[in-house]
């Protein structure tokens, strides 16, 4: 379940405590802080003390994916499905049971059951459907563990595959998706409930288990199963189902019900069927990562500096930054503290005390300060709310913690040598990333160096140097060691080619890629996909509140009839919570793979769906989802564990109780959520990278507090994309704000890539200029609709579109005449033509 907010869970304490001061009048007024300040730790979790051992990858566990398509509501379906089979198959084979029959029999009778599904009657063809899905689901009645399930479950999805099941399904599909009857008699409901989907949930499901089975690839599968992986993968990807990708069909019923023309359709369905079609037919990271290397070197660029994907997963987190409450209570030690006076200080260490004997103090460890360094860029002037009194007051620059002393120095005999800085700091044995450098960065670094020395520039020559000093020799050279080609920058440069010399170029060779298909597929109607995305995700959201106006999105996890008890309604009350982090999790899922797979494919693709995201107002509804207990978001256990599959249709349920409703697993996070969190934060990165005007959307939203308290989550991938954020925007926060954050700087130092002349930490940059985004974004704009009219805009004319000027061609073309023309021709003859003023001005015009 949910857990209940921190600022209750404080009132609530705070209430408690005064009820005790009001009894006994003698205790001191301090003293309900102590039980205030363990409530707080408490009602965070232990989420904020511990590293979390979350691996990111493209999908969770199998079986955890599974059981996110069935909500708890629909859990006596399971045995409805086991009915229909069993009342099917024992009319046909006796004595026997499913497991015990050889592949002929199996397809013998699978054959059968597809036959069935072509009848009229809704009743029998939903009875069909479920003997189908019952058969997907892994005859879970004549096993006795979820591995044995889920090995026939496997068996069975690639025999119903082979035997065309899924073509079957997707016709059947089509025809709910146009069934108007539905859709109208779902719209004079006042309350559309389980029921009202029944036939779309089945046929959905079956349709799930089939690609998410497919996809994943085991070391027992069969040569024969392999084949089949690689031809299902390919038709997906093909515009084989009606002209169309099937994704484009999925995208199509999203947009239908957000329209509000469908609204019993199962979107938690759709919208995990049509994640897992994408990933399935473009690939997941890893694919994405190999398929950019391949890339790279097709266009002749240098090889990946690092594998990013390893480089995130061997990062560590950093400890988070304080809390409020926790710089009130070291702003009390600092007080207590600085009432011992520097004489008794001295004398102490005249004595020989130990640094770490009981009676020193200790500091509390800089928060976020991995390496346990202090920031080398803290100066005497910086008075951070985080540091200790004593390292104040010592006035050396760069001073070490009293916890590392021993570590680093030992403390010497007062009064302490000064010594050189790069003996009182440890740094870091390497930086994670390798530092990348673009070519505008050398043109702007050598323009500014020619003006300050040479009075005059040479325009986008990068490699003459000459009347510049040495040091700038040497700077040049740094800087081109270090310099990064991105298959974006080639992209552009050969678009604006082919936009310049069309005729000398010709026209572009476009390989037909998944990718490329689905592009242009999407494109049509790509700007509704993104709106119903977004209006879907707002609606799932937990910080959005319920409106009459807003989609309902529960039509296919409420009940017919409504609870009546208190366990009931707790019931309901997590499968609800489930139900909306699962249409999170898909979302954020789906649009992160769009958008690298177009990057990949063509910049122009790319920025095209940003620049749709960014207009429908994605990067506020991002920081809208952020401004959240994160902690208690990340820490949810909205599922009861012995109702998700394949465990319920295995295992005899007990009856349920408050108790076992609240037995849930001992993660100490949510791994869905989680992941949703990281994807939505890597949409927000994509979203606003190299983009000035974006990034100042996140300036004016005030996304710094709310990026900064999602560091909390000691999980490094997520903080990494935290501090990517926070980095592009540092120089327009003020010096303010740089000044009391210094440990969230030096965090963005130890783990962000480097780009050697980039300005970020001071406010110097030139291009701080908040009145000229609506030109940047105007312009992306003209480029994009360029690429894509020259691209798939085939029957627009255009001043190159060639002119027949042949009269032989242009007279013996085949015309399609009326049958009674010739009895009118010598009519038609005067009135078109001989009577008709020859207008010789108008030959001469272009059209």
């Amino acid at each position: 379940m949910q857990r209940i907010p921190t600022d209750s869970l404080r009132q609530t304490e705070m209430d408690g405590t005064n009820n005790n001061n009001n009894s006994n009048k003698q205790k001191a007024p301090l003293k309900p802080k102590e039980p205030l300040r363990n409530q707080r730790r408490e009602s965070e979790g232990s989420v904020e003390s511990t590293n979390l051992e979350f691996e990111y990858g493209d999908t969770d566990s199998m079986s955890a994916e599974l059981s996110e398509l069935y909500s708890y509501t629909e859990e006596p379906e399971f045995a409805l499905n086991r009915d229909c089979f069993e009342e099917d198959f024992r009319s046909q084979v006796q004595n026997r049971r499913w497991i015990d029959l050889d592949t002929a029999a199996q397809k013998t009778y699978i054959m059968r059951l597809l036959d069935a599904l072509e009848v009229t009657n809704r009743e029998k063809r939903l009875k069909v459907s479920r003997a189908i899905l019952y058969l997907a689901q892994g005859v879970f009645a004549e096993c006795d563990t979820e591995m044995e399930a889920l090995y026939w479950s496997r068996h069975n999805i690639f025999l119903l595959y082979n035997m065309g099941t899924f073509t079957a399904l997707l016709e059947l599909l089509s025809m709910e998706i146009e069934n108007n009857q539905a859709c109208s008699s779902a719209l004079r409901k006042p309350a559309i409930s389980l029921a009202d989907s029944t036939e779309l949930r089945v046929m959905l499901s079956i349709m799930y288990l089939i690609v998410e089975t497919i996809r994943l690839e085991c070391e027992e599968d069969t040569e024969e199963w392999k084949s089949a992986r690689e031809t299902f993968k390919t038709d997906l990807g093909s515009p084989v189902y009606n002209g169309e990708p099937f994704a484009v069909l999925l995208f199509s019923m999203v947009t239908k019900f957000c329209s509000m023309n469908a609204p019993h359709f199962p979107m938690k369905k759709v919208l995990l069927l049509l994640w897992k079609t994408v990933l399935f037919t473009l690939g997941g990271f890893e694919d994405l990562q190999k398929l950019k290397m391949k890339q790279r070197e097709i266009l002749g660029l240098p090889p990946l500096p690092e594998d990013s994907i390893k480089v995130v997963r061997s990062m560590r987190a950093a400890s988070p930054p304080a809390s409020a409450m926790e710089l009130i209570e070291q702003q009390q030690q600092q007080q207590k503290r600085g009432r011992r006076s520097r004489r008794m200080a001295f004398t102490d260490s005249l004595e020989g005390e130990n640094p770490f004997s009981s009676k020193q103090p200790l500091v509390k460890q800089d928060s976020l300060d991995t390496y346990n360094e202090r920031d080398p860029f803290k100066n005497d002037d910086i008075r951070d709310d985080e540091e200790d009194s004593e390292d104040t007051d010592s006035g050396i620059e760069g001073e070490v913690d009293p916890l590392d002393r021993d570590v680093i120095i030992q403390p010497p005999p007062p009064p302490p040598p000064l010594k050189p800085l790069a003996e009182r700091i440890s740094f870091p044995k390497g930086l994670p990333w390798a530092p990348k450098v673009r070519e505008k960065d050398i043109e702007q670094f050598l323009e500014t160096s020619r003006n300050k020395f040479i009075g005059f520039t040479l325009g986008n020559d990068t490699e003459t140097l000459v009347g510049l000093p040495r040091p700038i020799h040497e700077s040049v050279k740094t800087l081109k060691q270090h310099k990064y080609i991105s298959i974006a920058e080639v992209q552009i440069k050969r678009e604006n080619e082919l936009q310049e010399c069309p005729m000398t170029l010709g026209e572009e060779e476009i390989e037909e890629t998944p990718t490329e298909i689905l592009y242009q597929g999407m494109l049509p109607n790509l700007s509704q996909y993104v709106i119903a995305l977004l209006k879907l995700l707002l609606a799932a959201a937990p910080t959005s509140k319920a409106k009459t106006d807003s989609i309902n999105i529960l039509a296919d996890v409420l009940p017919e009839e409504m609870p009546i008890t208190v366990l009931q309604s707790m019931k309901l009350g997590i499968d609800v919570n489930r139900h909306k982090e699962i249409i999170v999790k898909a979302i954020s899922a789906l649009l992160l793979l769009l958008l690298k797979h177009f990057k990949l494919n063509h910049i122009y693709q790319f920025e095209y769906v940003s620049q749709h995201l960014v207009f429908a107002n994605c990067i506020p509804l991002i920081l809208k989802f952020f401004n959240q207990n994160i902690m208690s978001y990340i820490s949810a256990k909205n599922s009861i564990s012995i109702l998700d599959y394949p465990y319920c249709v295995v295992h005899q349920l007990p009856e349920l109780t408050a108790e076992s409703l609240e037995v849930g697993d001992n993660n100490q996070f949510c791994w869905r959520n989680l992941f949703s969190c990281i994807n939505l934060l890597r949409i927000l990165n994509k979203l606003t990278k190299w983009k000035h005007s974006r990034t100042m959307m996140l300036v004016v939203f005030k996304s710094a507090p709310i990026l900064k308290r999602a560091l909390k989550a000691k999980q490094a991938m997520m903080q990494l994309y935290v501090l990517k954020l926070l980095k592009i925007q540092t120089k327009y926060l003020g010096r303010q704000w740089r000044k009391s954050n210094m440990k969230t700087m030096s965090a963005i130092y130890q783990k962000v890539r480097h780009r050697l002349n980039d300005d970020w930490a001071y406010g110097n940059d030139i291009d701080a200029r908040p009145w000229d985004f609506q030109a940047e974004e105007c312009a992306l704009r003209e480029s994009i609709e360029k690429f894509n009219n020259r691209r798939y805009d085939k029957n627009q004319k255009t001043e190159f579109t060639p002119v027949d000027n042949c009269l032989q061609s242009v007279l013996g073309q085949k015309t399609d005449l009326p049958e009674d023309f010739h009895y009118s021709y010598e009519m038609w003859l005067e009135r078109e033509v001989f009577s008709q003023p020859i207008k010789w001005e108008e030959l001469l015009e272009t059209e």
